[in-house]
């Protein structure tokens, strides 16, 4: 017998039982994440040409390129994509 199938909410966090401020977060911190990895991959950066880009040191940059997101806040993610050009802007639900 199989286990049954659950729509996700859209927030794998929220599903997973956080509060839904704290969900919300820690969707924009992976969110975030991603979207700095997937720079770093497309424009083919090496983690020493990523941290002068980011202004950080290359082990911040090997922290992010190894997905070690409980060593970056919201804030410094933000920070982090603005300097990478990114234009970071919140949506919210109607």
């Amino acid at each position: 017998m199989s286990e049954p199938v659950i729509d996700s909410s859209g927030n794998t966090f929220a599903d997973l039982g956080f509060s839904p401020e704290e969900a919300a977060i820690l969707q924009m911190r992976a969110d975030l994440m991603a979207q700095l990895r997937k720079i770093i991959k497309t424009r083919r950066l090496t983690q020493a040409k990523a941290a002068k880009l980011l202004g950080v040191s290359q082990s911040r940059v090997s922290d992010l390129v190894r997905g070690k997101w409980e060593k970056f806040s919201l804030e410094m993610l933000i920070t982090l994509a603005t300097r990478a050009g990114v234009r970071v802007t919140i949506k919210t639900a109607a």
